[in-house]
């Protein structure tokens, strides 16, 4: 397959473009820096994942440095918009003529990144986004598990929609509930992956004893939830769960307390990842539960700068003077797994050199140990999933009005400690 990026390589080597005289050398052998291309939501109802890029890509860029290897980190802003991502990521490749992509943050970002990699043969890292939106999503026949075809180029790391309905239904079994669960399903990536009837969320609620009642999809940034609240109302759903950007959970939250919902949970995944995300809401944010992917409490240490977890956030809070959230220890980790594959490549500036290398990754990370080798994915996707570990937390108000999250349920990984139990919404 001739890509647009060999052929315009090609031209530039042989002459065509650049009227070079000669054959162009290899970039290593140039002893040019390393170029990583990365793209998230720096702006947009999503930008709450990348807030942690500068001070991380600071980090790298200081201890490469350090280490005496030369590398040029280009950052793109996807503006939360699957169009935009696709569109920087062509730039980068075709441009700025990267090495290595790295993308994260849900599959509105992740998912056409990785698309325009695996068609430019550009190796591409990924996190931050369910495997089963990642995988499945990027297929051409999503509804055709026969035809699914593992990748060459795009690798990912995170967890899956089977440890989050574990997570859930292990935090709402320490509860006294109906078990009957409303279900908020966005048209977007995770939206349908969520809500989808046959491989979603709601069979595995069911097989927990949970009936999930599904009103359909609803556009992002809508501003009238009324037909879900009387939806839930009507099932008598003591439980609410999804996958909702904060500004639509927001609105959600506000107008189901006008409307005299009170649920004895909700467990809603994205949207109260961040402190930020609760603290709007005041009294109505205690209690909100989610899933826990990283935490100051989680026992891992950087492979990069030795931190432990604590470490990491203790210092993005010294340096930044906000509270840390979840996605700083994955992007910290998007960066580990960077300089890891940089140092162990023959040469990581041949793109099949640099996939070589990535598949043979075992690395312990600040999200735990990253190594594609099929443990606990379907044979599928065995090939470019990696699954990291989940847990469950609530975020508690304190009395000066912020928030605390604490992991209430470690079922799925013991490894990491609890900080509490599961309490119900006063």
């Amino acid at each position: 397959m001739i890509t647009r990026r060999k052929l315009i390589k090609t031209a530039t080597a042989t002459g065509l473009l650049a009227g070079a005289s000669g054959l162009a050398m290899p970039a290593i052998a140039q002893g040019r820096a390393v170029r990583i291309g990365y793209v998230s939501p720096q702006t947009g109802p999503l930008a709450g994942f990348a807030e942690a890029d500068s001070f991380t890509i600071d980090m790298f860029n200081r201890v490469m440095a350090e280490q005496g290897i030369a590398v040029e980190v280009i950052v793109k802003d996807s503006q939360s918009n699957p169009n935009r991502a696709a569109s920087v990521a062509q730039e980068l490749i075709i441009d700025d003529e990267i090495d290595l992509m790295l993308v994260a943050s849900t599959p509105e970002t992740t998912n056409p990144v990785a698309t325009v990699c695996e068609g430019e043969e550009i190796p591409v890292i990924s996190t931050k986004a369910p495997w089963q939106p990642f995988f499945i999503g990027q297929q051409g026949n999503p509804g055709n598990p026969s035809s699914w075809q593992p990748f060459e180029f795009a690798y990912h790391y995170f967890w899956g929609l089977e440890d989050v309905i574990g997570v859930f239904t292990n935090m709402w079994n320490q509860l006294d509930t109906n078990k009957q669960v409303g279900g908020l399903f966005p048209n977007d990536a995770d939206g349908n992956a969520w809500g989808d009837p046959n491989v979603g969320v709601a069979p595995g609620f069911a097989a927990a004893g949970y009936d999930t009642v599904d009103p359909g999809r609803y556009q992002n940034l809508t501003d009238d939830f009324s037909a879900q609240i009387n939806a839930f109302k009507a099932a008598n759903a003591e439980i609410v769960t999804g996958v909702v950007i904060p500004p639509d959970f927001t609105t959600f939250r506000n107008q189901a307390i006008q409307q005299g919902f009170s649920p004895k949970a909700i467990t809603v995944a994205k949207a109260i990842l961040f402190p930020q995300s609760v603290e709007t809401l005041g009294e109505a944010g205690h209690n909100l539960s989610s899933e826990v992917w990283w935490s100051a409490s989680h026992p891992f240490t950087s492979s990069l700068t030795g931190e432990s977890c604590a470490d990491l956030a203790a210092g993005f809070t010294d340096a930044t003077g906000r509270p840390w959230t979840q996605p700083i220890g994955f992007v910290h980790s998007l960066f580990e797994m960077a300089a890891d594959v940089i140092k162990r490549a023959d040469d990581p500036t041949d793109p099949e050199n640099v996939v070589e290398t990535i598949r043979a990754t075992d690395l312990d990370t600040m999200v735990g140990k990253i190594a594609w080798n099929g443990e606990g994915v379907p044979p599928f996707a065995a090939q470019n999933v990696c699954k990291t570990p989940l847990v469950g937390g609530q975020w508690r108000r304190q009395e000066d009005g912020s928030f605390e999250l604490v992991v209430v349920d470690n079922t799925t990984a013991p490894n990491i400690p609890t900080g509490g139990v599961m309490e119900a919404l006063s």
